[in-house]
This record gives structure tokens, sequence and C-alpha cells, in this order.
């Protein structure tokens, strides 16, 4: 009878202390895509962020919800046609592409009194309004975006864009992470503030910028900054980030696994504390 009655106090125990299944629904933008998608990268990557944090929480069901380049003012808008699933925590990972493309950010404000996607602070109310309505009780986490240098597309050298050392439309990326930020501590949610970690700085993304030196028109590895505005011709130069070069970000812009093993680094702390 003893022993009966401590087995069951065994089996009690065990279920009480088991981590219960939770589903994870990713919403962002290539970043969040590429986890999934490693051959559309140059097979430069092997493991994206989702599935490191997949790997310390077995439990835990991952939803990738990422689109190549969308921003939050498109997600907000296109919310209801993506098929997002009622889940027990989102992440939210976008506004990089907004900088680049010069949404305008909006402020506080925006966000507060519900703007909608006229700007990005208004594009965040909607979809954090959107989550709310799949399930009030979800815990939400908000990522900023991560410091970018000159980034070139591994598939296509035409499509490239500047870094984040400039401001773009007036505006800068820090402010887009400062906006994150500030509506996190408005609503209590979970932050990983990517734009302000240590080492991932504009100089820790490359290791460095091949390109033609404009005096003797031969190659040469620049180091940031000094590979601020030294022309690259999408027609005529080689990839400027070769494999020697990738650090943080294989392209400037995208993390490589280190960037991924960073990222994950963030958000492991954040779950442990959701899922206990």
């Amino acid at each position: 009878m003893k022993k009966a009655f401590l087995l069951l106090v065994f089996v009690l125990f065990s279920m009480g202390f088991s981590p219960k299944p939770m589903t994870w629904v990713a919403i962002g933008d290539s970043i969040t895509y590429l986890n999934d998608h490693p051959e559309e990268t140059g097979n430069r990557i092997s493991k994206g962020y989702l599935s490191l944090v997949k790997e310390r929480f077995p439990n835990l069901e991952v939803v990738n919800k990422g689109y190549n380049g969308w921003t939050a003012v498109r997600i907000a808008e296109e919310f209801a046609e993506l098929e997002i699933p009622k889940a027990e925590v989102y992440s939210i990972f976008l506004g990089t592409n907004d900088w680049w493309r010069g949404n305008p950010l909006g402020t506080i404000e925006d966000y507060k009194n519900a703007s909608g996607p006229s700007t990005v602070a208004g594009s965040f109310r909607e979809i954090i309004h959107q989550i709310r309505n799949l399930n009030p009780l979800a815990k939400i986490i908000l990522i900023t975006p991560m410091k970018r240098v000159d980034f070139v597309y591994i598939n296509d050298f035409k499509n490239k864009a500047l870094g984040s050392y400039r401001d773009k439309n007036g505006q800068s990326l820090e402010s887009f992470a400062d906006l994150l930020k500030a509506i996190s501590q408005l609503e209590g949610m979970e932050l990983a503030d990517l734009y302000h970690q240590k080492g991932m700085d504009h100089a820790d993304l490359v290791k460095y910028k091949r390109l033609k030196d404009s005096g003797t028109g031969e190659y040469k590895n620049f180091h940031y900054p000094d590979s601020i505005d030294i022309p690259f011709d999408p027609e005529k130069d080689e990839y400027p980030y070769p494999v020697e070069a990738i650090d943080v970000t294989y392209d400037g812009l995208h993390p490589s696994d280190k960037g991924y093993r960073m990222i994950a680094g963030e958000l492991v702390p954040i779950f442990k504390r959701i899922m206990e």
C-alpha cells in the first residue's frame, strides 16, 4: 500500500513538473524565413535561430512565418491572409526592411492611438492586436533589427543596399529599435534588443568587404569603415563577401551560423522564463 502511494506521488510530481507543450509562431522577414531555406544562402548557414531555440526546448513546436523582404507595414496590412495560427508564444522580428524602404516610423503615440499601417508604430499595434485576437493570453516577444553594413544578395548582385551607418529617409535604424523598446516597456513584453547587442556592431558583421582599389584596380580587403563609399559594380565585380569574410553575417545583412547562435542566445533565457 505504501509503495503504491509513493508511486502515485512520484507520478503526480513528474506530471506537475514536466514541461508542457507550447507552440511558438515566429513572425518576421528573410532573417526568419531563411531558417528553413539554407539553400537560398548558398548553403552558408546550417541552422537558423528557430532551430537552435527548438533544440533547447524539445516540447516547443515552431511555426515559421518569415517572409522574404516583407515589412511590418505589409504584415499588418495582410495579416488576415497569412494564416497565422493560434499559439502560446509569438515573436515579431521586423523593421529592417521598413527602414530601408523609408516607411515612416511614427511615434509611440501612433502605437497608443492605433493609427494603422501608415506608420511602423501603427503597424506594430495592428500586428499585436491581431495576435491578441488569436490568443489574448499569448506571450509576445519583440526582437529589434540588427545593425547592418552594405548588403549584396549572393544570388543576385544587383540586389544590394547600404548599411545602417547612415540614416535612410531621415531615419536611423536605431530609432526603429528604440521604438520597439518603448513598446515592450509600455506593454510589459519581452524584448531581445539585437541592435544594441555586444558583438553585433557594424565592425563585427563581416571581416571585410572585397572590392577593387580605385588606385590600382586590384582587389583588396577593406575593413569597416574603410569599405564605405568604395564602389561595387554588380555587372563586373566579384562577390564582395567570400566565405572567408563571413563573421556575424554572411552578406552584410543576414546572420551567419555565428549570428544565429547569438540571436538564439538572447532568446533562450526569454523562453526559459516563459516556459517555467
